[in-house]
């Protein structure tokens, strides 16, 4: 089944590729490209089998997003994010999951977790209330999980839980203007006061510790990988697909290009080589990384016990994963002459797009090489986005 979805995605490549500007221009991914994505069985990989998935693992996963991103940034990030949420929501207590997929499995769940939101307990769950921003791929969810603090008595947060909010209960603010990604609508979500029951709610303490009450009913130990190792990844993987996109992209163009001073054939520069050589070494470098290291903290989970260094590892070579893929885009973008910056141009575009989710926090370089050296001198960690 995952060869056939990785099948499906590498046919719809030509058709991603060709709408990437009506995804920019419309600020959204085309309904066609969600419908089309959706039905190569992508959105299952990472859903529970009990649901209709096929709970395919997350190397397969992230190399559906990555092929999904080289032709188009803004349709990769938004299908990475809505995909993975399927594995956070099989997180959740049963009842949560049952809430949103038993009548209709195909619905997908965006997300916003810096916690912005604020929460009181009340009989039989919280009230929340709040602004979110931003959350990718809203106008495709049929709910939200979203990060908010919980108030106590005396108004100091007690604990940070994710909520799952369904989508009748919030409204969507059009924010998204943007120089990049500008097709992932990651618009800002509003909730008023609105009632979410307890069984709806999870504590990222809970999905710190890897112990959470999902895995009661969803035994894989896919189910088992910390949350922070998933979505970093989630959020890194579209960006090497994007320099991936931008490496064909810029061999296509310097085949046909001839430069405006000299008449010299572009693909017959040595620098240009050289430049094509590095982009294309640092990208092998992060997808390397990215892999190996997915692949084994989903081993790790089998075990029960997913040590520290090595979720501080998953976060280290995550970021500068992220750093590689800029590197990589930037070599190439540099090289490409003037005509690749015309709108439309594929180059210019990827660039954008790569530099935009490089600002994403997960991609902050200190913060995640520093829990790296903690780590490695000996310090306790017993939370952060690992």
């Amino acid at each position: 089944m995952t060869e056939q979805v990785l099948d499906g995605i590498r046919d719809l490549l030509p058709a991603l590729r060709e709408r990437a500007q009506e995804s920019e221009d419309n600020r959204m991914v085309p309904d066609e490209s969600i419908k089309q994505i959706r039905e190569t069985g992508f959105f299952r990989m990472l859903q529970p089998a009990r649901y209709g998935g096929t709970e395919s693992g997350l190397v397969p996963f992230y190399s559906a997003v990555k092929l999904i991103a080289s032709a188009c940034g803004s349709t990769g990030w938004v299908s990475s994010v809505l995909g993975a949420h399927n594995w956070h929501l099989a997180t959740f207590p049963e009842q949560a999951q049952d809430d949103m997929w038993a009548d209709d499995p195909d619905v997908l769940m965006s997300s916003a977790y810096a916690p912005m939101g604020r929460a009181t307990a009340t009989e039989g769950g919280y009230r929340l209330s709040g602004k979110w921003s931003f959350s990718s791929g809203s106008a495709y969810a049929g709910g939200a999980i979203l990060s908010s603090l919980v108030l106590g008595p005396d108004g100091n947060p007690v604990d940070n839980l994710a909520m799952l909010v369904p989508a009748e209960d919030y409204t969507i603010d059009d924010v998204w203007h943007t120089v990049g990604l500008r097709g992932t609508g990651s618009n800002n979500i509003i909730v008023d006061d609105v009632f979410v029951p307890q069984h709806r709610t999870l504590s990222f303490a809970d999905s710190f510790r890897c112990t959470c009450p999902g895995q009661a009913v969803n035994t894989n130990p896919l189910y088992r990988v910390p949350l922070f190792s998933l979505m970093s990844t989630t959020i890194t993987t579209p960006l090497v697909g994007m320099a991936v996109g931008a490496y064909d992209a810029h061999i296509a163009h310097q085949k046909e290009r001839i430069r405006a001073y000299g008449g010299a054939r572009s693909k017959d520069d040595p620098f240009a080589k050289v430049r094509v050589a590095q982009a294309a070494s640092e990208i092998d470098a992060a997808w390397l990384q990215l892999t190996t290291n997915i692949a084994d903290i989903e081993g790790a989970a089998q075990s029960g016990d997913v040590p520290m260094t090595l979720r501080t590892k998953v976060r280290r070579d995550q970021v500068r994963a992220s750093e590689r893929a800029i590197y990589a885009i930037d070599r190439l973008f540099e090289n490409s002459g003037a005509s690749a910056i015309s709108t439309g141009a594929p180059i210019q575009r990827f660039w954008r797009d790569a530099h935009s989710g490089r600002v994403h926090v997960v991609h902050d370089p200190e913060a995640a090489l520093k829990m790296y050296g903690d780590e490695a001198f000996g310090a306790t960690i017993d939370g952060g986005m690992l």
